[in-house]
């Protein structure tokens, strides 16, 4: 027995580390942060990605990214701002999330939402204006038939028709402004079945990206909202909403206005039902 020999068990190899016992990508993203000296609000301020999204993806939780293409653009941009490179952790992150493309939206949800959207109203106006001249020149036509003779029952039936024509051109094109269009949708809204549930999302004040699905999960629409672009999703009982910035949207449920002040920049998970609006 020699003093100072090394063993055999001394001169293995390190082990290598396996793709199990690596970090994964929001881990990976946190320990360079940290191994930079560098806090979420330095992070933030540098790359201008909003603080709960940076403690999102450091969680590895994306889903306030609202989306992999936008959560693959969020990971390259901490990664060079941290002084990392991004490309691994893209890698890694397409191998645990099916590639990183976003889940196609099914046509024919979108069809149905888009079917119901209560904003083509004006030839109903029309039709019922048309049915309106049809009655008061008939009630003209039977009045002189009936009770004038001679000249006198000539000139009633003549002046009757001429101003009741001449009504319905003015009315036309003031139903045909863009103006005017908000109107017959809300009061469309107010109407909505009262044994479903129909929520309207308007982006009034910027563009916002939404997801919206129905009582079984199955997704309605998801995708961005520009400004003043709207969506109407209609079922029978439920509908869950996810608003990536909530205080650019305005939502009527079941025909009533919500009036809560959602922040510019908040992420907000919603759920309306039947009856009254209520917040989930």
């Amino acid at each position: 027995m020699s003093i100072g020999s090394n063993s055999p068990e001394d001169e293995r190899p390190f082990p290598d580390v396996s793709e199990e016992n690596r970090p994964s990508v929001g881990r990976a993203l946190k320990q360079a942060r940290i191994a930079a000296g560098l806090t979420v609000d330095d992070i933030s301020g540098s790359t201008r990605v909003r603080i709960a999204i940076v403690h999102a993806i450091e969680a590895d939780d994306f889903a306030p990214c609202g989306g992999d293409v936008y959560a693959r653009g969020h990971i390259r941009t901490l990664a060079r701002a941290i002084g990392l490179d991004p490309e691994p952790l893209l890698a890694q992150f397409a191998a645990e999330h099916g590639g990183g493309r976003p889940a196609p939206t099914p046509a024919a949800p979108l069809f149905e939402a888009e079917r119901i959207r209560p904003e083509r109203r004006g030839p109903n106006w029309t039709a019922a204006m048309v049915a309106a001249i049809v009655v008061v020149i008939g009630f003209v036509g039977f009045t002189a038939f009936k009770g004038g003779n001679g000249d006198d029952a000539k000139q009633s039936v003549a002046e009757g028709p001429a101003p009741t024509t001449s009504k319905p051109v003015s009315p036309t094109p003031k139903e045909s402004k863009p103006g005017k269009a908000p109107a017959p949708s809300d009061s469309a809204i107010a109407a909505a079945p009262q044994d479903k549930v129909t929520v309207q999302v308007s982006a009034v004040n910027g563009r916002s990206w939404i997801s919206a699905k129905d009582h079984n999960g199955r997704m309605l629409f998801d995708g961005l909202l520009k400004k003043g672009d709207s969506k109407t999703f209609q079922d029978s009982s439920k509908i869950n909403l996810i608003l990536g910035d909530a205080g650019a949207i305005q939502l009527y449920v079941n025909g009533k206005k919500i009036e809560d002040q959602f922040r510019p920049g908040a992420v907000e998970r919603l759920t309306y039902t039947k009856g009254d609006p209520e917040v989930g």
